[in-house]
């Protein structure tokens, strides 16, 4: 079995990680790691590129979906590598691993990485001019990205609420405008409120915002959010169960490709961190990652 590299995020959730815990669980499930604590996102692109360079192909993270983000990101970088990437959710949990059914219980997907078991993954790349960047579980133009930007000034202790709060803070002044998405099949454009870019189902801390989406079918769910601001709230609750597809102010497709503009900037995030502004395009990259399972 190979041995891993565990590289623990101690700022995800609402108090630090207990490194000891983390620890016990691994030793529990029989798996042989390295753990490392980075201080810093830099810190933890650096000890992977460390670890790229030394041949080590087997990773785990212990966070959310925003520490899967920063290493996948790390990891891509080195061709050649064929990471695979192991994920211990720890704080308010791991949405990618609802895609899977995996346990929000650390000891129990611990174990998962004494399996033999890895699924091939999609990431998407997005391009703009701030660069580009892969995400694996969902991005967003809109007000949803302004939500995710204004979340983590809110209070840590506040867990998943800080989400639905910095939604219900920004939506009022956040401006609606003209939306383009043109893809390989197909051109949209009208007024609109969201862009939701889905590589997996589940964000938030459970959302079930893409319940359509799969993330090994070289394709992206994008769904448009045409809603008037006063009628947004009343649809959370069905992005929550996942009914909100049949609802009159969504418009869904995929695409392997996309161009997103706006007639104003909006704001983007990757898989809960803000990037920058629109315009931006992208590309799913097929089963660019391993994830074990």
């Amino acid at each position: 079995m190979k041995k891993w590299m565990a590289l623990v995020n101690r700022d995800a959730g609402r108090a630090p990680i207990d490194i000891d815990v983390v620890v016990a669980a691994l030793a529990a499930a029989g798996v042989e790691a390295d753990v490392e604590t980075p201080a810093s996102r830099e810190e933890t692109v650096h000890m992977i590129d460390r670890g790229a360079g030394e041949g080590r192909t087997h990773y785990a993270v212990v966070g959310g979906d925003g520490t899967v983000n920063l290493a996948a990101n790390a990891l891509l970088a080195h061709s050649g590598l064929d990471p695979v990437l192991g994920v211990l959710p720890a704080g308010t949990g791991c949405d990618l691993l609802r895609t899977f059914g995996i346990s929000q219980d650390l000891g129990e997907a611990a174990r998962h990485l004494a399996t033999e078991d890895i699924y091939p993954i999609d990431v998407v790349t997005l391009e703009g001019s701030w660069g580009t960047r892969y995400f694996v579980n969902v991005a967003q133009v809109g007000v949803g990205a302004a939500a995710a930007e204004a979340a983590p000034r809110l209070r840590r202790g506040l867990g998943q609420l800080r989400y639905p709060l910095a939604f219900l803070a920004r939506l009022p002044r956040f401006p609606v405008t003209t939306v383009r998405v043109v893809s390989e099949k197909r051109t949209y454009e009208s007024k609109a409120l969201a862009v939701i870019i889905a590589n997996a189902q589940f964000f938030a801390g459970g959302w079930n915002v893409a319940p359509r989406a799969t993330l090994v079918d070289g394709l992206a769910d994008i769904q448009i959010i045409n809603t008037r601001k006063t009628r947004a709230p009343a649809l959370v609750p069905k992005i929550i169960k996942g009914t909100h597809l049949a609802d009159r102010a969504v418009r869904r497709f995929s695409a392997a490709e996309f161009d997103i503009t706006t007639e104003v900037a909006w704001p983007l995030e990757a898989d809960g961190d803000y990037i920058g502004n629109t315009p931006v395009s992208g590309r799913v990259v097929s089963a660019a990652l391993r994830l074990k399972i």
